[in-house]
């Protein structure tokens, strides 16, 4: 938990009477074969990028400065990214985004004047894929003020993966921990933000071990109200010519 984680040919066969030349000619008319059937069955698309399925071949590098825009059941906002904060974390947003992986994940904790809390995806084997795809921590250089997004991690070094939270309020009780921002929430969106269903208080927090291993289905069944990213897509950034960066139960940010 991670708080603030072969077949053969067949041949036609066919067989010729030999009609002496006396018999009677059949008036019968002989049916016209039928049309072979040129439709192909394809098997049903992916609700996922495949790729996803490979943390390993994830590993592009981000553009120096790129946004990101989050349309959700409750609004829409736009992140803007700064690689220079944390080159590692920025790197790994950028290529989860890229992939659509927060497409239909919930905003699983939200804890008014503290923080909210995303990045369980709606397909358990997505979930399964990333659970040990982690990351080396970045040096905070920013401090987790109001609208910054920051990887969430265990109290172990190296921990994070893919789950994020955005400050509700100056969270400078988290710089010391380790916690390394490396975006914000650009201008009144954070207004949206701070509107994510709360009423669950932390209790939906505790249970992502179960959102993990069962997804979506299992989320809106158990916690229905949890407000929903449709889809987080980059939409600005030129390209970057810096080099590649070299990239269990999570736990959370504490008050």
């Amino acid at each position: 938990m991670r708080m603030i984680k072969l077949v053969a040919p067949i041949s036609t066969l066919l067989l010729f009477s030999i009609i002496p030349s006396f018999a009677q000619t059949s008036t019968t008319p002989t049916p016209a074969p039928k049309p072979k059937s040129t439709t192909t069955h394809k098997p049903a698309a992916s609700p996922y990028d495949r790729t996803l399925l490979k943390p390993s071949l994830l590993k592009e590098t981000a553009p120096d400065s790129y946004q990101v825009k989050f349309e959700t059941t409750r609004g829409d906002f736009t992140v803007t990214v700064t690689r220079a904060w944390a080159p590692l974390g920025a790197d790994r947003f950028f290529n989860l985004v890229k992939h659509h992986y927060y497409d239909g994940a919930r905003f699983f904790r939200v804890l008014p004047n503290f923080v909210v809390q995303f990045g369980i995806s709606a397909y358990p084997p997505v979930n399964a894929a990333w659970d040990k795809a982690t990351i080396k921590d970045d040096p905070v250089t920013q401090k987790n003020k109001r609208g910054t997004l920051t990887f969430a991690k265990t109290a172990d070094p190296n921990s994070r993966t893919v789950e994020i939270f955005i400050n509700l309020k100056d969270n400078s009780s988290l710089d010391s921990q380790g916690f390394a921002p490396f975006g914000a929430v650009d201008g009144k969106g954070i207004n949206v933000v701070e509107m994510m269903y709360d009423q669950y208080g932390d209790s939906a927090g505790m249970d992502q071990d179960a959102m993990e291993k069962l997804g979506e289905h299992y989320m809106a069944s158990k916690w229905p109200k949890l407000d929903t990213i449709k889809t987080a897509s980059i939409i600005g950034g030129a390209s970057s010519s810096t080099p590649p960066a070299k990239a269990p139960a999570a736990s959370k940010p504490q008050q």
